[in-house]
């Protein structure tokens, strides 16, 4: 998702834009938290919302066919040699990696090109940990 905001700058209507900026200096895990929050305040998943996402901002089917989402199930026996990799390949603070991992299961990552999730999941793999693609 990061990508496309790199590529075009998202212009925030003003109604939005106090939201937008509380969001933006949110951790991840506490941007987790809040969508947990918010599917069950709301009786949705965000699942949903991150495929519809892309469809409704013109992208075409077949690329939102090509994306999966990356999830740690599970941690493994090496949780420390996890946390190196979830720290490196998301680029988090050690803290937020580790209660990423410690959280398990978690999302890692959405709307990833099914090559680099493939990557990312075998170096999880390799460390120990059990990864799930969505």
């Amino acid at each position: 998702m990061e990508e496309t905001n790199a590529s075009a700058p998202v212009e925030v209507p003003s109604k939005f834009k106090k939201l937008v900026e509380e969001v933006e200096a949110m951790t991840v895990v506490e941007l987790s938290e809040l969508v947990k929050v918010l599917e069950k305040k709301f009786g949705v998943s965000a699942a949903a919302v991150a495929v519809a996402g892309p469809a409704a901002a013109g992208a075409p089917a077949e690329e939102a066919k090509s994306t999966v989402d990356v999830e740690l199930t599970e941690a493994g026996a090496s949780k420390i040699g996890v946390i190196k990799v979830v720290k490196e390949a998301l680029a988090l603070g050690l803290k937020e990696a580790k209660d990423l991992v410690d959280g398990a299961p978690s999302m890692l990552k959405q709307g990833m090109k099914k090559e680099d999730a493939a990557e990312l999941a075998k170096k999880l793999t390799d460390a120990g940990a059990k990864v799930t693609l969505k």
